[in-house]
């Protein structure tokens, strides 16, 4: 099998495996509890929480450990929108539904939200933001990297414009933490999601930034955890292994930045070079390390994917998150996409267990399998495939 699907989930790091073992078969302590079993537990998430605030250049009390990227948008939202006072959120269109489906909620209970559009490559231009804000703005929620097609925004800009307003400033950064560097003091944010098995981590654990002086409301209550901010007890193993992923993503950026785009660009360059009728989707440069996002004019991506599946490679049309859901991409319909170009497309994700071989071979399958489709397609006369 060949897994081209990174940006839904990547394999658990081997050391993060081993990291993880001794917290299921010895370490098995409540970390609540006095006695040394839980002692012990409690000091390594002390130590997981320095891990994960390393990798973001935070102080580690600012650091909320989640169930995941979803909690960590939803505690980011509401935790915020519960206490103030304006009732005005700033979001974009093309966010996930971890961030559109709280603020569609919120909607429907009396908020006001905002959707920002973007350009043709899924960019936010920070201008419209100014446009939007209010006085009654309590939040702006932008992710710092498409799920779908990478692109990468502009948060440093947009958080100076937050600041001139004094507004509460979050990015979803799931995509981008760990394959880029990311320096939440240098942006400026003051709430930023984590997830741990975008980064070789396992799953079911994820982080929300915190910055220090801000506060927000609980979503979960009980015995305290968390300092009051997330009660129940800590899954304690897979905290180990998010901190040691972190831990590795920090001490192997430049090397797996470098890697990962070799392997895009040469997908990149060999499919637009071998494929005609095809368009490579998001920014052309500011995009993630290991995005790339093709639309084949005249191909159903569903059936592109079945048949890719067939032939033992694993892809996606776009988020994982949702695919039980079956409709259009909201991304590429933001996007100016039509009918058929949201259909036609295919993403593509590379991980570090990639190899050079693995992308030769997914371009043969995926200019026969294309051609396949093609030949069958009731486009086939428009485009003379």
């Amino acid at each position: 099998m060949i897994y081209l699907d990174n940006a839904a989930s990547t394999p658990v790091h081997e050391k993060v495996i081993e990291e993880m073992i001794p917290y299921f078969r010895e370490q098995y302590g409540n970390p609540s509890s006095i006695h040394r079993h839980g002692r012990l537990a409690n000091a390594a998430i002390q130590n997981s929480r320095k891990r994960i605030a390393s990798l973001i250049n935070a102080n580690s009390n600012e650091i909320l450990i989640t169930s995941g990227g979803t909690e960590s948008n939803n505690t980011a939202i509401y935790g915020i929108v519960s206490q103030s006072k304006g009732k005005h959120i700033i979001t974009s269109a093309i966010e996930h539904d971890a961030i559109l489906e709280p603020c569609k909620r919120l909607e429907k209970e009396g908020c006001r939200i905002s959707f920002l559009p973007v350009d043709k490559h899924g960019f936010v231009n920070p201008e419209d933001l100014r446009k939007e804000i209010s006085n009654d703005t309590c939040l702006i929620t932008i992710m710092y990297a498409n799920n779908e097609v990478g692109t990468i925004q502009s948060i440093k800009k947009m958080v100076q414009i937050a600041r001139e307003k004094n507004i509460i400033f979050h990015t979803d950064a799931i995509q981008a933490v760990g394959k880029i560097p990311i320096d939440v003091k240098d942006l400026g944010v003051d709430l930023l999601s984590i997830s741990s098995h975008k980064i070789n981590g396992p799953k079911g654990v994820g982080a929300l930034y915190i910055k220090n002086g801000v506060t927000i409301s609980p979503l979960i209550l009980g015995g305290g955890q968390e300092n009051g901010l997330r009660s129940g007890t800590e899954n304690v193993a897979s905290i180990i292994g998010f901190g040691m992923a972190c831990e590795l993503a920090k001490n192997n950026m430049n090397e797996n930045t470098d890697y990962l785009k070799k392997l895009t660009t040469k997908l990149t360059i060999r499919v637009l070079h071998e494929i005609p009728a095809t368009t490579l989707n998001g920014h052309p440069d500011m995009r993630t390390p290991n995005n790339t996002h093709f639309t084949f004019l005249g191909v159903n991506g569903e059936d592109l994917i079945i048949k890719l599946d067939e032939n033992k490679i694993s892809a996606s049309t776009g988020s994982a998150c949702s695919v039980k859901i079956q409709k259009a991409s909201h991304v590429l319909k933001a996007m100016g996409f039509s009918h058929e170009q949201v259909t036609g497309s295919l993403r593509l994700t590379v991980g570090i267990t990639n190899t050079e071989q693995e992308i030769d071979q997914t371009v043969d399958v995926l200019k026969n399998v294309v051609q396949e489709l093609r030949a069958v397609s009731p486009y086939k006369s428009k485009y003379n495939f």
